[in-house]
């Protein structure tokens, strides 16, 4: 399942022995001073830098990570194409009649803006993948359980990464079992085998909640889950780099927070 490929690769990357507040601390940090940048600049800074770290240091596949990558830029990418038509400030660059009632117009400030956005997207995404390829979630919860945490919400949310890819997991046999019968032969049929497995989706997802409490309950749950608590050890030295990392990233930050893609200050 996909939970377990990711899994797989956090348990046996380059990093793995590298203590998960370490990272957490890393990638938080950069997602924080990515979506805060005013300049496109830091950001990408971010986005290569920690590529390069998943890549040579992770020792992750180029192509697996480039390809993990691509699904939420190619999102981001189409949220891109709607600010360049819609922001207009600037100077126009560019200019389409459509249908002799609009024009569509792209200008110097969207395209500052959507550069912008673009860049923010790419550092956040990259921090999140360092700390999905890099940390087992079993030490995120870990890290959250010693940070005090309610256990409450800790339970509920291993429960809830668990039911996710149990959802995806049924959805993805459901449908190759429709796909083999010709479910989704025609718009018609496919509204239909659609809403077929949604129902079974529920009702098989339920019942899988059920048994989950029922093993729970024969293995003497009491209301938390039991962790085992083994992380790799605390280095000093790691911790330092990754503060002189995010001062540098902040400094830069900060230092080019007046510069945009085309030269013009970002109002």
């Amino acid at each position: 399942m996909y939970y377990e490929f990711l899994e797989d690769i956090a348990q046996t990357n380059g990093l793995r022995n590298v203590n998960s507040a370490v990272k957490v601390l890393l990638g938080l940090g950069c997602i924080l001073i990515s979506v805060s940048s005013n300049s496109f600049i830091a950001p990408l800074f971010i986005s290569i830098s920690l590529s390069l770290i998943i890549i040579l240091l992770a020792k992750i596949n180029p192509g697996l990570y480039l390809k993990l990558l691509s699904v939420p830029l190619g999102f981001a990418l189409t949220s891109i194409i709607v600010i360049l038509f819609l922001r207009n400030s600037g100077e126009v660059i560019f200019s389409l009649p459509v249908l002799n009632t609009f024009i569509l117009t792209i200008t110097s400030g969207s395209i500052n803006e959507s550069v912008l956005v673009l860049s923010r997207l790419s550092g956040g995404m990259c921090s999140l993948y360092f700390l999905a390829l890099t940390t087992p979630m079993t030490e995120m919860f870990l890290l959250a359980k010693k940070i005090h945490v309610p256990d409450v919400f800790i339970d509920l949310s291993m429960i809830i990464y668990r039911f996710i890819f149990v959802l995806i997991e049924e959805a993805g046999q459901i449908y190759s079992a429709q796909t083999m019968r010709l479910g989704y032969g025609n718009f018609k049929e496919s509204i239909n085998t659609f809403g077929m497995m949604a129902g079974s989706l529920f009702i098989n997802s339920w019942n899988k909640g059920e048994n989950l409490i029922n093993a729970m309950e024969t293995r003497c749950y009491d209301g938390k889950f039991a962790m085992l608590e083994e992380t790799p050890d605390f280095s000093i030295s790691n911790l330092l780099l990754v503060i002189i990392f995010l001062t540098a990233v902040f400094t830069i930050s900060y230092l080019t927070s007046e510069i945009s893609f085309l030269g013009d200050v970002l109002s």
